[in-house]
C-alpha cells in the first residue's frame, strides 16, 4: 500500500473524502451554469419568436439580436455562447420556419353605395316631367316624338359620355372642352330627329326641352356632379309631390318642369366652368372617333329594347331605370370579388371556376330582386329579367374596354325583335324573352372567355 489509511473519520482519510466531494462539487457547477444558460437561451427564442421565424438564414437572425442591443459580455455570461453568431444560430435552430402572408391591400373596387343609389334615382326621377306636365299635350299621338328624340339622345350620350372619360385620362380639362362641344350638339340632333316625324310645335318644344335635358344631365353625372342635378330637379320632385293634394294649375305645372330642365344646364355649366378653372396639363392625342361609336350603338340597341318592354309595361321600365344604380354598384363589386378571387386560387383553371361564380351570383344579385318588382307592377318576370342580365353583362364588359362585342350582340337582339314586332305586331314576351335570352347566353360566354383569365384583373 502506498500509506497509511486512517480507520478513523477524523484522520487522513477524511481530508481525502473532503477532497474528493470537493472535486465533484466543482465538476457538477459548471453543469448546472449550462442548464441555466440554456433556459435563458430558450426564453430569449420565445420572447423574438416573431422575428426569428421568418428568417431565412442565422444571419438574419444575428442583424436581430444586434438591434436588440445584445453585447459580447451579455452573450457570453448569460447565454454561454461564445459570440453572436453562435448564439444566433442556436436561435435559428430552436425557432421553426414560419413565413406569415403580406397584409392584404385594400379593395380598390370598393363602391360608393350614396353615389350608386344616387344615380339610380336620377335615371328614374326625370320621368315626374310626363307625371307632371304630361296631360297638357297628346301623349297617344306625340309619344313617338319623344321616342325617336330619346333613342338618339341614349345612342348619343353614351358615346359623348365614353369620349368624357377617354379624355379624362388627360386632364379634367380636356374632359370639359368635349362635353361643352358635344353636349349642344347631341340636343341638337335629338330635337331635329323628333321633329321629322312631330306632327305639332308643342311637340316639338317637348321633345327639346328632354333633349336639352337628357345633354345636361350626361355632362354633369360625367363631371361627378349627382348632388347638383338632384338640386335641379327639386322643382320637378315638388311639384310631383303635391299632386295628390293639390291642383297647380296647367302654367304651373309646365313651369315646374321647364324650371328643372334650366337649373339643369346652369348647373351643367356652373360644372363646366370650375372644371375650366383647374389647370391645363400638355395636350395629348385625340383618341379616334370610332373609339367611340361602338358605346353609341349600344346606347341605341339598349334603347330600342327598353322601348319594346316600355310599349307593353311602362311601370316596369320605371323599376328597370331605377336599377341601373344597382347594378352599378355590382360592377364594383363583381371587380373586387374577381380581384380577390385572384389572390385566392393558384391556377388559371381554378380562378376560372370562381370567375364563373363571382359572375353567376352578380347576376342572382341583379336579376333577383325584379322578380317582385315585375310582379308588382303587372308584367312579365321573364322579359324584364332576361332584359335586366342582357343590360348588365352588357354594362359589364364594356367597364373592362370590350365595346364591340356587346354592341354586336344587342344591336341584333334588338334588330331582331324589332323586324318580328313589324313583321307580326305586336312584340309580346316571348320574343323579347327568346332575343334577350339569347343575347344573356351569349354575353355571358364572352364574359367568361374574356374575364374568366387572370390577365384582365391584375
Amino acid at each position: 500500500m502506498s500509506g497509511p489509511m486512517a480507520l478513523e473519520p477524523g484522520g487522513t482519510g477524511g481530508d481525502t473524502l473532503a477532497l474528493r466531494l470537493a472535486g465533484d462539487r466543482a465538476l457538477s457547477l459548471p453543469v448546472l451554469g449550462r442548464s441555466v444558460r440554456q433556459d435563458a437561451v430558450d426564453g430569449l427564442a420565445a420572447e423574438l419568436a416573431d422575428g426569428i421565424g421568418p428568417a431565412v438564414h442565422p444571419y438574419e437572425v444575428a442583424a436581430l439580436l444586434e438591434s436588440e442591443g445584445l453585447t459580447a459580455e451579455v452573450i457570453q455570461e448569460r447565454y454561454g455562447h461564445p459570440n453572436l453568431f453562435s448564439l444566433a444560430s442556436a436561435l435559428y435552430e430552436r425557432v421553426p420556419r414560419t413565413f406569415p402572408e403580406p397584409a392584404l391591400p385594400a379593395n380598390p373596387w370598393r363602391p360608393d353605395h350614396v353615389r350608386c343609389l344616387l344615380r339610380g334615382a336620377l335615371f328614374a326621377l326625370p320621368g315626374l316631367a310626363y307625371v307632371l306636365a304630361g296631360r297638357l299635350w297628346h301623349a297617344g299621338r306625340d309619344l313617338d316624338v319623344l321616342v325617336v328624340a330619346g333613342l338618339v339622345s341614349w345612342a348619343w350620350g353614351q358615346a359623348l359620355g365614353h369620349r368624357a372619360y377617354l379624355r379624362m385620362a388627360t386632364g379634367r380639362r380636356e374632359a370639359a372642352r368635349t362635353l361643352l362641344k358635344g353636349a349642344p350638339l347631341g340636343a341638337l340632333a335629338a330635337t331635329a330627329s323628333g321633329a321629322l316625324i312631330a306632327g305639332s310645335g308643342t311637340a316639338i318644344g317637348i321633345a327639346a326641352a328632354q333633349s336639352v335635358y337628357l345633354a345636361a344631365a350626361g355632362a354633369l353625372l360625367v363631371l361627378g356632379g349627382e348632388w347638383l342635378l338632384l338640386a335641379a330637379l327639386t322643382p320637378l320632385i315638388a311639384g310631383a309631390a303635391s299632386l295628390p293634394w293639390w291642383e297647380p294649375g296647367a302654367v304651373l305645372r309646365v313651369g315646374l318642369a321647364l324650371a328643372s330642365v334650366l337649373g339643369a344646364v346652369a348647373a351643367s355649366g356652373w360644372a363646366l366652368r370650375a372644371t375650366f378653372a383647374a389647370p391645363a396639363v400638355a395636350e395629348g392625342a385625340r383618341p379616334s372617333l370610332l373609339r367611340s361609336l361602338p358605346y353609341g350603338l349600344f346606347g341605341l340597341s339598349a334603347g330600342v329594347l327598353v322601348m319594346l318592354e316600355g310599349r307593353q309595361h311602362p311601370y316596369a321600365v320605371i323599376v328597370l331605370t331605377v336599377s341601373m344604380g344597382p347594378a352599378e354598384w355590382l360592377l364594383y363589386r363583381y371587380r373586387g370579388m374577381s380581384v380577390a378571387a385572384l389572390r385566392a386560387t393558384a391556377t388559371p383553371a381554378a380562378f376560372l371556376l370562381r370567375s364563373t361564380g363571382v359572375l353567376g351570383l352578380c347576376l342572382l344579385a341583379y336579376v333577383l330582386p325584379l322578380l317582385p318588382a315585375a310582379l308588382l307592377t303587372g308584367a312579365e318576370p321573364a322579359p324584364l329579367l332576361l332584359l335586366a342580365a342582357t343590360l348588365w353583362t352588357a354594362l359589364l364588359l364594356q367597364a373592362f374596354g370590350v365595346a364591340w362585342p356587346p354592341a354586336a350582340v344587342c344591336l341584333a337582339a334588338a334588330g331582331g325583335a324589332v323586324a318580328v314586332a313589324v313583321l307580326r305586331p305586336p312584340a309580346d314576351a316571348v320574343v323579347l324573352s327568346l332575343f334577350c335570352g339569347a343575347a344573356t347566353l351569349c354575353l355571358a360566354a364572352c364574359a367568361l372567355r374574356l374575364l374568366g383569365r387572370p390577365a384582365p384583373h391584375a
